[in-house]
């Protein structure tokens, strides 16, 4: 279980390497999107993938041994092993039974929050999006297709066309599927430091989409960012509140989603980009699956007989065919 984990972590930080060097700075913003959760999901798949290969080899020698039948009863000298007071393999998992069940408590304690939000809060639907209308002061959110703004703001008219547009893109995108997915996975990884990272850069990149289609209706890159800077203002920030699983601007990213919104990358390197994920995936797979070697045996004038794992007959000897087979 410990080299699974070991494995496991490792693909995501190479994972999240290349993403980091290669694509995040790029407007393929898409592609980005399903290669952060392929990324995510091959992480765990690799590590347990088993290719069972199939030699055959020479018929072993039968060799005949006469069992023991008597055993003298004086034992001498025997020495019997302690066990050990505390048992750390059995303290470890308690750790981590603990910790999943603290981010689960966490997880759901988000799920009620948002619902009690939808439930206690004035609301009124505009064709597929549903806008509830809080008291508090909140910065707009987005949770599938409900979108969260202050009432004080939203019947003043306080807030700008270009934010209700940025969150509906939120919810046409359905980005909220990533969420749940990436918190279910930090609710079984939460010791992984690496989940957290990857959970950074979905979000980010939901940005960066929601940015993208803002950008194109406006066509005017600095409008929208100085209408974002307007609109969160320095009070906003120091009152920001946790807003739990939702899609929600983060005033640390608009540096980085400032700089990526004049990026535009060409037809000829978004191929390259892409192709270069096929070996990257390939390695991944060479270096982090297994192999399995079962030896098989073809006896004169009888069907072949495939030894257990346990076996030690020697594979090597007697090669003649073998097959690949993809397991696990």
């Amino acid at each position: 279980m410990l080299i699974l984990i070991l494995k496991s972590t490792a693909c995501l930080a190479i994972f999240l390497a290349f993403y980091k060097l290669v694509l995040e700075k790029e407007s393929i913003h898409q592609f980005k999107r399903f290669f952060l959760l392929g990324a995510l999901i091959a992480s765990f798949l690799i590590p347990a993938i088993v290719f069972t290969e199939y030699v055959e080899v020479d018929q072993p020698t039968t060799f005949n041994t006469t069992p023991i039948t008597e055993i003298s009863d004086a034992v001498t000298g025997q020495v019997v092993a302690e066990e050990p007071i505390f048992d750390w393999e059995i303290g470890l998992w308690m750790v981590y039974v603990l910790g999943v069940v603290g981010f689960g408590l966490r997880f759901l304690r988000n799920l009620a929050q948002i619902t009690l939000r939808i439930r206690k809060n004035p609301k009124f639907k505009e064709n597929f999006i549903t806008r509830v209308l809080l008291r508090q002061s909140l910065p707009p959110h987005t949770f599938f297709n409900y979108i969260f703004l202050n009432q004080k703001q939203f019947e003043e008219k306080h807030i700008p066309q270009e934010v209700l547009l940025h969150e509906e893109t939120h919810a046409k995108q359905r980005h909220s599927l990533d969420i749940l997915l990436i918190e279910l996975a930090q609710v079984i990884l939460w010791f992984n430091p690496i989940i957290y990272f990857f959970k950074s850069s979905i979000k980010l990149n939901h940005e960066f989409l929601a940015d993208r289609a803002v950008i194109k209706k406006s066509c005017d890159h600095s409008h929208y960012q100085n209408t974002i800077l307007s609109y969160l203002s320095h009070d906003s920030f120091e009152k920001y509140q946790s807003t739990g699983i939702s899609n929600a601007i983060n005033y640390s990213s608009i540096k980085k989603r400032f700089t990526v919104m004049k990026t535009n990358t060409s037809r000829k390197s978004f191929v390259l980009r892409s192709l270069l994920v096929l070996p990257l995936t390939a390695l991944l797979l060479f270096g982090f699956s297994e192999t399995e070697v079962v030896p098989m045996v073809k006896n004169v004038g009888s069907e072949t007989s495939i030894y257990p794992k346990s076996s030690n007959l020697n594979a090597a000897e007697g090669l003649s065919t073998r097959s690949i087979e993809l397991a696990g």
